[in-house]
């Protein structure tokens, strides 16, 4: 305390105010950093936490904690390929760009990116030992070293991660008329409006969780994949429109795969809205344009296992029910359950209406693949890959990642959040006019190729219908 109240003068104002240092049971510096630190020379001995050195104490919280959403960040962001070829300055050091948000996540887990086909495992550290600062978790929320509950309950500990380009919530919360009545009656903390931590986080519970997840994705059921065939693939001699992305397969190819690929889902309903044919089909495109399904099968790949299994990017019907009915109860504290639940039924619509116009811009980029009017790069494992982000190399394919990453995201993400001029302004106005390029584009680079021409015109066509019939 003599050294570092000279040295670091701001960190000892911050423990001497906090509850650590002011209760019986608190915790002191040496439990935090230990003992072998003793004087100016020997300042790289002193022990960084993680935290599992805050579960020391907070062994409930933790527990909790390793169940959710935040747990897993650091895993989350290694799955996607655009990240890897980030300079290290806005990825890994210092913590600037994807890392600075995604270091709440615990480092070392060991997923399919490994080999590691099963559930995730740790490295016991090692990763942790390349980083000296960023591991302590906790800390995300609980700024140290005052570490305050009542800061991290404060909606405004969300706000530097969950805003910006592909997650604006900060931005929806705020202009939704909780965010509004928040922003009024904060300084009264009466709790009239819900908070981040009120919905997200209920009675101080640390597994964050919703049912659609970030992406707005979820697991098709057995019955809604089989649920194709008896809807388009037994009844035609060939694909009709809506299977165009797989009309490189005969239909007994298409069924065949279709099946295969049913055995491996979970059975059962989703709460709401349920998936029918048609919009598993329009989802199966981007999850294909993702690495997620195989183009050549319909079938899991590795990135499946790694994005959905083990970074649970997605959820089956239990899972998303359970997450969807806390919520619910939730919602019901204050509002009557009829219009609770046409809330969350109607923004379920939304991810639809996206879903269904954001499958047409897949035909026309996976049309151009076709006919070789693009071509996967060198480095690329499949093409299109929405998940190379702004590494793309032709324009329509930068519409298609900014489609998967922020209009699609601020339709639905407004619409639950209760944002109006995000879920249509931000959202579902640009991401038809994304579209819209996409196939304008796409008949220009297929100006001296026919057929080319044929089927884009096709998609244009099928476009023009959904919209103005409003087949969603």
């Amino acid at each position: 305390m003599d050294c570092h109240i000279k040295i670091t003068p701001g960190i000892v104002q911050d423990y001497l105010s906090s509850t650590m240092a002011n209760s019986i049971e608190g915790a002191h510096c040496a439990d935090c950093h230990g003992n072998s630190h003793k004087t100016m020379e020997d300042y790289n001995l002193v022990d960084m936490p993680t935290a599992e050195t805050c579960g020391e104490c907070h062994e409930e919280r933790l527990a909790e904690y390793r169940k959710g959403k935040h747990d897993l960040a650091w895993f989350a962001m290694k799955t996607q390929p655009a990240w890897h070829k980030i300079p290290d300055a806005l990825s890994k050091e210092g913590y600037r760009g994807c890392s600075g948000c995604h270091k709440i996540g615990r480092k070392g887990y060991q997923g399919v990116l490994e080999g590691n086909m099963g559930a995730l495992t740790h490295d016991k550290g090692l990763e942790e030992e390349q980083y000296h600062y960023g591991n302590a978790q906790c800390d995300a929320c609980h700024t140290r070293h005052k570490f305050s509950r009542a800061e991290a309950k404060d909606p405004r500990a969300c706000s530097n991660c969950h805003m910006g380009f592909d997650h604006p919530q900060w931005e929806m919360f705020t202009s939704s008329k909780h965010g509004i009545i928040w922003g009024i009656e904060d300084e009264d903390n009466n709790g009239r409006a819900p908070t981040c931590q009120k919905c997200h986080m209920n009675r101080g519970r640390h597994d964050v969780g919703t049912s659609w997840g970030f992406l707005g994705l979820r697991i098709p059921t057995k019955e809604n994949v089989l649920a194709i065939i008896d809807a388009y693939g037994a009844v035609k001699e060939s694909a009709p429109y809506e299977l165009l992305a797989f009309n490189h397969m005969s239909v007994p190819e298409l069924v065949d795969n279709l099946k295969n690929l049913a055995d491996k889902l979970p059975s059962g309903n989703f709460d709401g809205v349920d998936d029918n044919p048609l919009w598993v089909l329009h989802r199966a495109k981007y999850l294909i344009a993702a690495g997620v399904l195989s183009g050549k099968d319909l079938q899991p790949t590795p990135v499946f296992t790694a994005a959905v299994v083990q970074g649970k990017f997605a959820r089956g019907p239990d899972e998303f029910n359970e997450l969807r009915m806390q919520m619910k109860r939730t919602c019901n504290q204050c509002h009557a359950k009829d219009y609770v639940q046409s809330h969350f039924d109607a923004s379920d619509k939304v991810i639809r209406a996206a879903d269904a116009v954001y499958a047409k811009a897949f035909d026309a980029v996976f049309t151009l693949y076709r006919h070789g009017k693009l071509e996967k790069p060198k480095n690329w494992t499949i093409g299109p890959n929405i998940l190379e982000y702004y590494w793309a190399r032709s324009s329509v394919e930068q519409e298609l990642y900014l489609i998967f990453l922020e209009h699609r995201q601020r339709a639905f993400q407004g619409a639950f959040h209760a944002s109006n001029d995000y879920a249509h302004w931000y959202g579902w106005a640009p991401l038809n006019t994304a579209v819209n390029e996409i196939l304008e584009g796409s008949m220009q680079l297929c100006e001296d190729h026919a057929q080319c021409k044929a089927d884009i015109q096709l998609i244009m066509d099928g476009y023009t219908d959904i919209v103005q019939n409003k087949k969603y």
